[in-house]
């Protein structure tokens, strides 16, 4: 079944590596979507593909890379895109 997730990460998400990791881990999850900074300090994450996947995807958000803290993630499901592949914005 096909599911699409918008994610609001926040903490210290910004600098530290954070985007490749979630662009690494939607990749290894088979997810597409994308992956951008907020001026506010957020990371806004939309991932799209298997729900079973997309599950998984949302632990690895909430692990984030070494250097991170992430203290909240908030997630909408949405309408797929229909993007193909994961991007760095």
């Amino acid at each position: 079944m096909l599911r699409a997730t918008v994610f609001l990460v926040s903490g210290r998400v910004q600098g530290v590596g954070f985007r490749a990791h979630v662009a690494e881990a939607a990749r290894a999850e088979g997810l597409d979507g994308w992956v951008k900074n907020l001026p506010d300090g957020r990371v806004h994450v939309h991932a799209e593909g298997d729900a079973e996947a997309v599950r998984r995807f949302e632990w690895r958000v909430w692990q984030g890379p070494p250097m991170a803290r992430v203290d909240d993630v908030t997630s909408e499901d949405v309408l797929p895109e229909g993007r193909r592949g994961f991007r760095i914005a």
